[in-house]
């Protein structure tokens, strides 16, 4: 047990795409799948504390990150602030599925599929491999993330709109601004604007700074769009139906 919270860890190190990694990516997988599978069979009442209990995970998984950090040594405010785009989401996603809030949907249907999927593809473990604290709690944590907007797309039935589109722009850049205001004074590195984080990521591949800022925004400017695409198309379809209908 002594192994499973160490800072000093002596276990075998994370392994990118390794068999832990795929088997922990292939969970999520399946979950996500049977809800979408199972989202006509909820009932109101299991549907409530299906997202209870996924908000509550959420919560206690960042608090015993928080938790360990602080026992470790590793806290500080440069780097334990909720300003990273997926420590954030952690909490807006357990708003959302306690409230229901439309408005906090829209903001985790795009950047919490994009940003939390990413981070699961490369999740910032450092040297903690399974079955470390670290290596559970990355990939619940984004895990989670991408889970609650799948449940409530597909379960609760909500949908972005094109107006969802522009806020998630707009509010995404006003706030990218005002993370780098903090960054200047604390010296820190939230959002990774700053410079590139130290563990593999796909930032490796998008240039140096600030360029690859740049390209990020370009990045998750086309992951938006595809993530909105389904609905676009429905709505041309169903657009298109009602003008047949209408023309003689």
């Amino acid at each position: 047990m002594s192994e499973f919270f160490a800072f000093d860890y002596h276990g075998a190190p994370f392994e990118l795409f390794g068999p832990h990694h795929l088997v922990a990516l292939l969970l999520i997988i399946l979950l996500n799948l049977a809800i979408v599978f199972y989202r006509g069979r909820f009932t109101p009442s299991q549907r409530k504390s299906l997202r209870s209990g996924l908000a509550v995970i959420l919560l206690v998984n960042e608090a015993l990150w928080h938790i360990w950090n602080w026992t470790t040594g590793q806290w500080t405010i440069q780097t334990m602030l909720p300003l990273h785009l997926c420590s954030l989401l952690v909490f807006l996603s357990a708003y959302m599925l306690v409230t229901r809030s439309y408005t906090i949907f829209e903001f985790v249907y795009f950047l919490g599929i994009a940003g939390a999927s990413q981070a699961l593809l490369t999740p910032d473990a450092g040297i903690y491999g399974f079955p470390h604290f670290r290596f559970f709690q990355v990939m619940i944590s984004h895990g989670a993330i991408v889970t609650a907007a799948i449940f409530m797309t597909f379960v609760e039935g909500f949908r972005p709109t094109w107006l969802s589109v522009v806020k998630v722009a707009v509010v995404g850049n006003l706030y990218m601004l005002a993370v780098g205001l903090v960054n200047a004074l604390l010296g820190s590195n939230y959002l990774f604007i700053a410079r590139k984080p130290e563990t593999a990521s796909l930032l490796d591949v998008l240039g140096p700074w600030p360029w690859y800022i740049m390209v990020m925004e370009g990045l998750a400017l086309v992951m938006v769009l595809l993530l909105y695409l389904p609905y676009a198309l429905k709505d041309w379809r169903a657009q298109r139906r009602l003008s047949s209908q209408i023309t003689p």
